[in-house]
């Protein structure tokens, strides 16, 4: 069986700000309603990131409001890291002055895009997934920010293993908040056929990682040939790189 290898990004980008330590959380708390703070450069380094692979999955990415001068950031990154095609699923607004959104780039076609919100107690999380190739068993990529509460994570995460349940070629990716092993996943990997990382990367803090949040889950389909945890400018999350071995069927 022939494969060809995708390079697969999943950042929060924190919509451009910049965290270095927990008291930036309060002293620079105005980088989150504000336009302020050097987002752009922020941008800037991360699409040169972005541009080293091949379907990012963005969280915390400022559709247009405020805080982000009115600038679709994932629209921004895919201009300036020359990807072709994107997509992204405003979830959380707060007025004009911030809103956030999961974001995907694609150097590939998809054949579909479609996004679902999610259940939860506090509603505007979601899901935004991709398919590529022709049929049912093609690649499927998904990008998901889950809510900070166990309960809420687990209705989330039933309602994807619907989704993706039977699916080989299937690729979760995103802000989690949990590791890979509590309770709440085990319904994920007992419902569809993702697999449990082999590889555990600390990504937050991103100045001192200690927790494992982001992920980036394979189906049994798929094959990696290697991940790293690496910088998203500033962020208070680490991103996740991942090389990705798809079947050529998946694709085509």
């Amino acid at each position: 069986m022939t494969t060809r290898r995708l390079r697969l990004l999943s950042a929060n980008i924190q919509a451009g700000s910049s965290t270095r330590r927990y008291s930036d959380y309060a002293t620079r708390s105005w980088s989150h309603v504000l336009p302020a703070g050097n987002k752009r450069g922020s941008l800037d380094t991360i699409a040169q990131l972005a541009g080293e692979h091949d379907i990012v999955g963005l969280n915390e990415s400022d559709p247009g409001s405020l805080r982000s001068g009115f600038t679709n950031q994932t629209h921004y990154l895919a201009q300036r890291a020359g990807f072709d095609y994107w997509s992204h699923q405003p979830n959380r607004r707060v007025g004009n002055v911030a809103s956030s959104a999961n974001g995907l780039l694609s150097k590939l076609e998809p054949r579909e895009v479609v996004d679902h919100p999610l259940p939860g107690r506090i509603s505007g999380r979601g899901v935004l997934i991709a398919h590529y190739g022709s049929d049912d068993d093609g690649l499927t990529i998904a990008v998901a920010h889950l809510s900070l509460g166990a309960g809420s994570r687990a209705s989330q995460l039933a309602f994807i293993a619907e989704l993706l349940h039977d699916h080989p070629h299937a690729v979760l990716m995103g802000d989690f908040n949990c590791s890979a092993d509590r309770p709440e996943m085990q319904t994920l990997f007992r419902n569809t056929r993702l697999q449990p990382p082999n590889e555990v990367f600390p990504t937050f803090p991103s100045w001192r990682p200690q927790r494992a949040i982001d992920h980036i889950l394979l189906g049994d389909g798929l094959s990696f040939a290697g991940a790293r945890a690496v910088p998203a400018a500033l962020s208070d999350h680490l991103a996740l790189s991942l090389d990705l071995d798809v079947p050529d069927h998946a694709l085509r």
